[in-house]
C-alpha cells in the first residue's frame, strides 16, 4: 500500500480553459483563501488478486498530523487482512511515539519509507494531480464544507473506476514492471 497526503485550498487552481471568443471566464472566490481540506489516501494492491483499492480520509478542520495518520491506518487495517506493508514519504506525521505505539499494537503492519524527493514513485501523487489539475481545475467552492464534500465525491468516483486506478498506478515509476494489475 502506498500512502500520501495533500491539501485542497479554497482559492481555485486556475488553469487554461476553452471559452467563446471575447468571453473570458471569470472565477469569483469567496472568503479566506488559505483555508484548506486536508486528505490522506492509500492505494493498495492485493498480492494474490492484483486488484487495486483506494482508501481515503478527509479532514476540513486540521492538517494531517500523526494522530490522523494513526486513525487512518487503523481504519485501513480494519478493511484489509493479512500483512500490510505501507510505503510512504518521510513526513513528520509518519514518525514519533504515536506511530511506534501503533506498530507495537499491530504486528502485521510494516512501514517502509519511500526515497526522499521521489514523488514519481508514488501513484497517489498522480491521484492528486488528476484531481487538482483536471477534475477540480477552475473549481470555486462556496465554502470549506463544499470543498471537502466535492473532494470526497471525486475520490469516491476514482475509487470506483478500476481502469483509472490502473492507469495512475502504471503512470508511476514503481519498480514493478511485471506486475499485472487488473
Amino acid at each position: 500500500m502506498l500512502i500520501d497526503e495533500s491539501g485542497f485550498f479554497l482559492n481555485p487552481l486556475v488553469r487554461r480553459t476553452w471559452a467563446r471568443k471575447g468571453k473570458t471566464p471569470l472565477l469569483r472566490t469567496f472568503g479566506r483563501r488559505r483555508d484548506k481540506a486536508s486528505v490522506v489516501a492509500a492505494l493498495s494492491v492485493a498480492p494474490g488478486r492484483r486488484r487495486l483499492g483506494l482508501y481515503f480520509h478527509a479532514d476540513a478542520q486540521h492538517y494531517i498530523a500523526a494522530q490522523t495518520s494513526v486513525v487512518f491506518l487503523r481504519e485501513v487495517l480494519g478493511h484489509l487482512r493479512g500483512r500490510l506493508i505501507v510505503l510512504w514519504d518521510g513526513g513528520s506525521n509518519h514518525k514519533g511515539p504515536l506511530i511506534r505505539e501503533l506498530l507495537a499494537r499491530y504486528p502485521r503492519l510494516h512501514l517502509e519509507p519511500l526515497p526522499a524527493d521521489a514523488p514519481q514513485l508514488n501513484p497517489v501523487e498522480f491521484i492528486w494531480s488528476y484531481l487538482k489539475y483536471g477534475r477540480l481545475a477552475n473549481f470555486v467552492p462556496k465554502h470549506l464544507c463544499h470543498l471537502d464534500q466535492t473532494v470526497q465525491a471525486h475520490l469516491s468516483d476514482v475509487r470506483h473506476r478500476p481502469g483509472l486506478l490502473k492507469s495512475l498506478w502504471l503512470g508511476s515509476e514503481l519498480p514493478f514492471p511485471n506486475m499485472d494489475i487488473t
